[in-house]
């Protein structure tokens, strides 16, 4: 039916991992071995659960590329923090290795979850680009939600979405990605 999502790939994390490819064909981390391509217009992925192994660390996305991740410093974004005990935050960055994202703990309630749709990935003319909205809780804690988005500025095809812990492990967690039906 067109409108409708389909799910195309999905992955669990039960011990702790560096990162996570949804997507990425043969190098993803489920056994579904899926590429995002052309037969979708639009990609979504969600995520829930998600949980460091250490207090404090960050969850951070990449786009990968043939499977592997682009960490070149072409990653441009904008995005509004909001917080429950501080002001908000309008951020940006230009020519970054990654998506920069807030910190998450390791017991309830200090994960996070989120909606990252997914434009332009197998189109090698244009830049793949990307609309997120996540909520989650610090270590600290302190409750926050993100909106915004984040564009690979290459003119390059890409097939799937890396998350990486920028130290130690991600702890658990749970992705699914899915194709809008045309």
């Amino acid at each position: 039916m067109t409108g409708s999502l389909v799910l195309v790939d999905e992955f669990t994390v039960s011990s702790a991992v560096a990162n996570v490819i949804i997507g990425g064909g043969s190098s993803g981390s489920s056994s579904e071995n899926f590429a995002i391509d052309s037969t979708y217009d639009v990609y979504m992925l969600q995520y829930n659960n998600l949980f460091m192994s250490v207090d404090g660390r960050v969850p951070q996305i990449r786009f990968t590329v043939s499977g592997s991740a682009d960490t070149s410093s072409n990653y441009d974004n904008a995005r509004m923090n909001l917080y429950s005990n501080q002001a908000f935050y309008d951020g940006a960055n230009q020519n970054v290795s990654y998506m920069p994202n807030l910190s998450g703990g390791i017991t309830s309630p200090e994960s996070q979850q989120g909606t990252i749709y997914l434009f332009n990935f197998s189109n090698a003319s244009e830049y793949s680009y990307a609309t997120l909205e996540l909520v989650g809780a610090t270590e600290t804690p302190e409750y926050y939600g993100v909106a915004g988005g984040f564009v690979l500025t290459v003119a390059q095809a890409t097939d799937g979405v890396q998350f990486y812990a920028n130290a130690d492990n991600i702890a658990s967690g749970e992705f699914k990605l899915y194709g809008l039906k045309k």
